[in-house]
């Protein structure tokens, strides 16, 4: 039986330009990172710009921007997302207020249906999507409900790391999902790490990003994380996507 919650969703996202999710393999990438920076880049270049964060293992945006715990959005015949920072901004956080979200397969998708269903979004150039690592049924079903849905894959120097994007990578091309490239993260050396695999892949590499130690003083300062080499090298990306 289908869930009639689904029909309404191509009605919610129908004013969204562009929807970009922000995926791994694995964790500890930086993707939330990478997600928040890209979506206050593209804010601060004057497009729209919402971010939601979908990511079940925990949701981590919320501390990104340094925001406080009495945010939540309103409610008029579905949830409108409070505004920070210039964006438009839903989070699973506000339901399950930082305590752990142990759901299985079937709640998982229940609750991924929900937010989509009740979330209205404003006319947007593009919705930025914090992605739970791996490939599981969040990223299964977001691909099944999402259609015009693009991919960002974020990785590291680390070989265990790129395995898990080349697996991610043939899902999507199996699946015929558009990946819009790989942001590789928290670079140790200039020289070539990962860049040349990533290409034989036939990815675009859209940046390195090197380690930075002021990433996390930045924490809680969207102003400060853009002048940091993460903020730095989302404008790479933003060009691209921009193009």
């Amino acid at each position: 039986m289908t869930d009639p919650r689904t029909s309404i969703i191509h009605e919610r996202l129908r004013r969204l330009q562009k929807i970009i999710a922000v995926s791994s393999g694995k964790g500890g990438v930086g993707k939330s990172l990478v997600a928040t920076t890209l979506a206050l880049e593209l804010a601060a270049e004057g497009a729209k710009v919402g971010l939601f964060d979908i990511d079940f293992t925990s949701p981590t945006t919320h501390t990104i921007l340094g925001l406080p715990n009495s945010l939540h959005p309103k409610e008029d015949k579905g949830l409108i997302p409070p505004r920070v920072y210039g964006l438009e901004y839903m989070s699973l956080v506000y339901y399950t207020s930082d305590k752990p979200a142990p759901l299985r397969g079937e709640d998982t998708s229940n609750v991924l249906i929900e937010l989509l269903a009740v979330t209205l979004w404003n006319n947007a150039d593009y919705l930025v999507v914090d992605m739970p690592p791996g490939i599981g049924d969040a990223v299964l079903d977001l691909i099944r409900l999402v259609k015009n849905i693009e991919f960002i894959i974020v990785t590291t120097p680390s070989q265990l790391a790129f395995e898990t994007v080349r697996k991610l990578a043939d899902l999507l091309r199996e699946l015929r999902v558009p990946i819009i490239g790989v942001v590789e993260n928290m670079k140790t050396s200039e020289k070539d790490s990962i860049e040349s695999k990533i290409r034989q892949l036939n990815l675009p590499y859209l940046a390195g990003i090197s380690f930075d130690s002021n990433v996390e003083r930045a924490i809680g300062k969207p102003s400060m994380l853009l002048r940091t080499a993460i903020g730095q090298q989302m404008k790479k990306v933003v060009t691209v996507i921009r193009t």
